[in-house]
């Protein structure tokens, strides 16, 4: 468990660490280079530990070494992911893709994943279809097989990122070209086509919804620097803007932060950014704000929570309209046991802002998923007294220590929970609930 005593200000610089988005789908490429793939500014999160435990399993030889990670693909003696890993983390299912492209075949069930709505793989199931995979389900089993996955014309109906993800991995090493349209954009669809090209793909269009990929005969190892994690940076401009203060995020790229810089400057935030940082001063409680999520360039559906914290010890009635996943707002409940008034319909959340008074309250709370467990810590710290946050295995899957990263700036926080444990302890500690 984390404990929160709240109401004081941040202050100080913190440098966020490397994308969990960003570096999950490079994991998984490095899957297509017969050799050695390195990574730098890796995380150490739960769910980097649990990819390690996939790539391990199939046969590569994988080291953590402080923030650089290799991977030796050189020998993959299994097409397999075993269920529990499938559970314990939904970014498991781009291996879909990167193992038909190795092995020809694929076998895995159906990802875990955040209890925050319905998540179906139906588009990534298309995609590699399209590009000539036999693929069967059955009682949630997924056996894919093709001898020889084949370009072909690819259209998402919604920009699903794990979708892009699974279509750019098979198609970078098939016969002829693919084009993909509607594909997402956000930064780390871009990241993964930047580096499935420094090992010699051949992608174009990268940061556009249409992507064209020239299949190649082999690619070859690669070093490449995970991006900072806009999520982690957006999370703490949201704890500097519930409790105020001046906080300096080190190692972010503010061109892909856009819409999170310019809502959180609607409730009062002063940021400005600069070269691979973002600066932000506030001062009183922040005032009332509307957010509507979508996908990149939009407002995050991952930010959609912290927003609310802030939202619920803010001045005024905010508004929030989630577009991507319906059941994004589980995290309200934990909020109102700390004195928030929020009020569900649909897709839209209404928050009426404690202010300063009476202001929010310490309680105990859990967190059900991960980006709602950071929001929780964000409640905490404009709130009055001391708040217990429960359920913190869903945080560390994302966050390398918030604790550490927060006490910095001069919160009052820690965690009871002591040594988050070993890799195969935490594998599947919150399966189902990711």
């Amino acid at each position: 468990m984390i404990e929160v005593q709240g109401t004081s200000p941040l202050s100080g610089t913190v440098k966020i660490q490397g994308s969990k988005n960003a570096v999950l789908p490079m994991m998984a490429a490095a899957l297509l280079h017969e050799g050695i793939t390195v990574f730098t500014n890796v995380p150490r999160i739960q769910d980097v530990f649990c990819m390690m435990g996939i790539l391990r399993f199939i046969g590569c030889v994988c080291r953590l070494e402080d923030h650089v990670l290799s991977i030796d693909a050189t020998r993959v003696l299994r097409a397999e992911i075993p269920e529990g890993y499938m559970k314990a983390m939904r970014s498991s299912i781009m291996m879909l893709g990167a193992l038909l492209a190795r092995q020809g075949r694929a076998l895995t069930r159906y990802p875990g994943g955040c209890l925050i709505g319905s998540r179906p793989i139906d588009l990534h199931i298309k995609a590699l279809r399209a590009l000539g995979a036999e693929i069967t389900e059955e009682k949630g089993t997924i056996c894919a097989r093709a001898e020889r996955l084949r370009g072909a014309e690819i259209h998402f109906p919604y920009p699903s990122v794990g979708a892009t993800e699974n279509a750019l991995l098979a198609a970078v090493l098939a016969d002829g070209t693919a084009r993909i349209t509607g594909a997402a954009k956000e930064p780390e669809i871009q990241e993964l086509c930047l580096l499935l090209n420094q090992m010699g793909g051949k992608i174009q269009g990268i940061g556009t919804d249409c992507l064209t990929v020239e299949g190649v005969e082999s690619l070859s190892g690669a070093v490449r620097q995970v991006p900072g994690d806009r999520i982690v940076a957006g999370t703490y401009l949201a704890a500097a803007l519930a409790c105020g203060g001046k906080v300096q995020l080190e190692g972010v790229d503010p061109r892909h932060m856009g819409a999170v810089v310019s809502a959180f400057e609607d409730c009062g935030g002063h940021i400005k950014a600069g070269e691979g940082c973002l600066a932000v001063s506030a001062s009183g409680k922040p005032e009332a704000f509307e957010i509507v999520t979508g996908p990149y360039p939009d407002f995050p559906t991952d930010l959609q929570s912290p927003a609310m914290a802030v939202m619920a010890a803010a001045n005024g009635k905010s508004r929030i309209v989630e577009n991507v996943f319906e059941n994004r707002y589980r995290t309200a409940a934990e909020l109102e046991k700390m004195g928030a008034d929020i009020r569900i319909c649909g897709k839209e959340a209404l928050i009426a802002g404690k202010g300063p008074e009476p202001g929010l309250c310490g309680a105990r709370v859990t967190a059900s998923d991960l980006r709602g467990g950071a929001a929780l810590v964000a409640a905490g710290l404009a709130a009055k007294g001391t708040t217990v946050i429960d359920g913190c295995c869903h945080i560390h899957r994302g966050y390398e220590d918030i604790c550490r990263d927060l006490s910095s700036l001069g919160a009052r926080i820690r965690d009871e929970g002591g040594e988050k444990g070993s890799i195969s302890s935490r594998i599947g500690e919150c399966a189902g609930g990711i």
